[in-house]
C-alpha cells in the first residue's frame, strides 16, 4: 500500500490530524495537505540518496584502500579530491553525498584515545621546539629543550643553539640536577639522537652515548610509535604554552645564557602558583618515587681525536678552530660540549717546546673559522709583514694597552716600521709573558718613552726563571749607569795624540 493512500486514509476515515500523520510519517503538512486534496506528487525519500550513497560506496573504498600508495604525509586526500577522483571514473554523485561518506570513513579509521593515569615518579617526556630570541640586537632561531614530569607537571627548559646530540644528553643532565632525582621512564620520539635503528614494536636499538646515559642514570627509555605526534602529548602541549607565555614578547638579551636566565625566572615564578596545589608543591609528593641521582654527573661532552693542520687549524663538524701554533701537524682530543669546544695539548711534543694550556673556543657553525691570532704569536714576532695584514684581529685579542701602543706606532713611524716595533714587543710576549710586557707598554705610554728601550730594561724579579744574585754590600754604594751610543759617537770625534819619533 502506498503512503499516500495510508496518509489519505488516517486524516480522512479515522479522522486524524493533519500535525499528527505528519510528524509519524515524517513528512511536512503542506505535504499531508496536498495528498488530502488529492494530489499525486511524488517526494524524493532518504532511501533515494541512501540508494546514491550505497552506488559508490565499494568504488570509494578501493580507492582509500589503494591511497596509501600514492598519498603520504601532508600530501593526503581530502572530501572533495576523493569526489574528483571517483567522477574521473565515471562514477555520477554529488560532491556533497562524497564528503559526508569520506568524513564517516575518517570517523570510523581513526584511532581511539584512552585516558591515562600518570602514577607518582613513574614517567617524564622530552621533545625538542624550535623558537627565536633576539641575541645582541639579532634575531636567531635557537631550540627548547623540555623534560616534563607527568604527575606533577614541573618540567625543566633550556634553550640550545643546536639541536644535537650533544645538546640533548646536556639537557638531561641538567633536568635530573634539576631534579635531583630520576623519573622511572622517559617517553621520546624515535630521533636520531637516541635511536639508531627501529626494530620490531616498541624495541628499538639505541644509539652508543644515549645507552651510556641510560646505563648512568638507569631509568627505562620509552618511544612512541613512529609517525605518531599524540603518544607524548603532555610534552607537545606543554612546549607550545612556554612558546606562547614564557616567549611572547620574543626575549632578548646579550647571549643564549641571558635568555636562559630570564626564561627560568619565568618558569620558577609559574610553578609556584597555587599555593598547597602548586606543581612545586605535587614534586615534593612526587620525589620519594623516583630513582637517586648517581653520585657523578654524566658528562654529556663528545670527546673526539683531531689533528692539526700546517696553519695550525683543527677541522670539527664543518668548522675550523685556531690552536696553539706548536701544536701544528700534531694529533690531539677535542671535547665537543653543547656551546663550547675545548682542544687538550697533545701528548707528543718536542723538547724545549714549553707547554700551552687547553684551548677552548665558542662552537661555530658549519663552514665558519674561529681563530685567536694569541696561538700564533711566535709566529708574528719573526713575521712583520703577516703582523701587519693581521693586525686589527691580533689587538682585539691582546686588548689594551697593546692597541694604543700599535695606533701610536702607526701615527709616529708609519705602518711598515710599526709592525717592524710591534714584531720585537711579541718577542717579548712570548718570552716574558703578556702581563709583563703590558706593564711595561703602560708605563711606555705614560712617560712617552721608547717601548723598546724600556722591554731591555727589564728587571730580574719580572723575569721568569731568572736567578737574581745578591749584590755584596761593599759595592751596594756604586750605580752603573746604562750604555748609550751617544757616548761612543763623543769618543769618536776626540782627536788622536800626535806621535813623534
Amino acid at each position: 500500500m502506498s503512503e499516500i493512500h495510508t496518509i489519505r486514509h488516517k486524516v480522512l476515515v479515522e479522522r486524524r490530524s493533519e500535525r499528527s500523520v505528519a510528524r509519524e510519517h515524517g513528512v511536512s503538512r503542506t505535504t499531508v495537505r496536498r495528498y488530502v486534496l488529492g494530489a499525486e506528487a511524488v517526494r524524493v525519500t532518504r532511501a533515494s540518496k541512501q540508494w546514491a550513497a550505497d552506488k559508490v560506496r565499494a568504488p570509494m573504498e578501493s580507492l582509500l584502500t589503494e591511497s596509501s600508495q600514492w598519498t603520504q604525509g601532508k600530501q593526503r586526500l581530502t572530501g572533495q579530491r576523493v569526489w574528483e577522483l571517483l567522477c574521473e571514473r565515471g562514477h555520477e554523485v554529488s560532491c556533497r553525498t562524497v564528503t559526508r561518506m569520506f568524513a564517516e570513513w575518517r570517523r570510523r579509521h581513526r584511532e581511539g584515545h584512552v585516558p591515562l593515569v600518570y602514577p607518582a615518579g613513574d614517567s617524564a617526556q622530552v621533545d625538542f621546539f624550535e623558537v627565536f630570541v633576539d641575541l645582541s640586537g639579532h634575531r636567531a632561531k635557537v631550540f627548547l629543550f623540555v623534560m616534563r614530569l607527568m604527575h606533577s607537571g614541573r618540567d625543566s627548559v633550556w634553550l640550545y643553539e643546536r639541536q644535537d646530540q650533544v645538546s640533548f644528553l646536556d639537557g638531561h643532565v641538567r633536568a635530573f640536577a634539576e631534579f635531583g632525582c630520576v623519573p622511572q621512564r622517559v617517553v621520546y620520539d624515535n630521533l636520531k639522537a637516541a635511536v639508531h635503528k627501529i626494530l620490531v614494536g616498541s624495541e628499538r636499538q639505541l644509539s652508543p652515548r644515549f645507552a651510556m646515559l641510560v646505563n648512568h642514570y638507569l631509568f627505562e627509555p620509552c618511544f612512541a610509535r613512529p609517525y605518531t605526534g599524540h603518544d607524548k602529548g603532555g610534552v607537545e602541549s606543554r612546549g607550545r604554552a612556554i612558546r606562547l607565555s614564557h616567549l611572547v614578547p620574543i626575549p632578548a638579551g646579550e647571549n643564549l645564557i641571558a635568555v636562559n636566565a630570564l626564561l627560568e625566572q619565568k618558569k620558577q615564578a609559574w610553578q609556584t602558583k597555587g599555593g598547597d596545589e602548586s606543581v612545586l608543591t605535587r614534586f615534593e609528593s612526587e620525589r620519594a618515587h623516583m630513582l637517586p641521582l648517581p653520585g657523578t654527573p654524566f658528562v654529556s661532552a663528545r670527546t673526539e681525536p683531531v689533528q692539526a693542520s700546517r696553519r695550525s687549524l683543527v677541522k670539527c663538524e664543518g668548522a675550523e678552530y685556531s690552536v696553539w701554533s706548536e701544536w701544528r701537524e700534531l694529533t690531539f682530543f677535542a671535547q665537543v660540549g653543547p656551546a663550547d669546544i675545548t682542544f687538550f695539548p697533545p701528548t707528543r711534543l718536542a723538547s724545549g717546546v714549553p707547554p700551552r694550556p687547553a684551548v677552548t673556543h665558542k662552537r661555530g657553525r658549519k663552514g665558519s673559522r674561529t681563530t685567536d691570532y694569541r696561538h700564533y704569536l711566535p709566529e708574528l714576532a719573526h713575521k712583520p709583514q703577516a703582523l701587519r695584514q693581521v693586525a686589527g684581529e691580533l689587538l682585539k685579542a691582546l686588548g689594551e694597552p697593546f692597541g694604543e701602543l700599535w695606533r701610536n706606532l702607526v701615527e709616529e713611524r708609519g705602518p711598515k716600521d710599526a709592525s717592524r716595533v710591534m714584531a720585537r714587543v711579541l718577542t717579548s710576549v712570548v718570552k716574558y709573558g703578556e702581563e709583563i710586557v703590558a706593564s711595561r707598554v703602560r708605563e711606555s705610554l705614560a712617560s712617552d718613552g721608547d717601548i723598546l728601550a724600556l722591554l731591555r730594561v727589564q728587571t730580574n724579579d719580572e723575569i721568569p726563571g731568572q736567578v737574581h744574585n745578591e749584590v755584596p754590600a761593599s759595592l751596594a754604594f756604586i750605580t752603573v749607569s746604562q750604555g748609550d751610543l751617544k757616548d761612543y759617537d763623543l769618543l769618536m770625534e776626540t782627536d788622536e795624540p800626535e806621535v813623534t819619533s
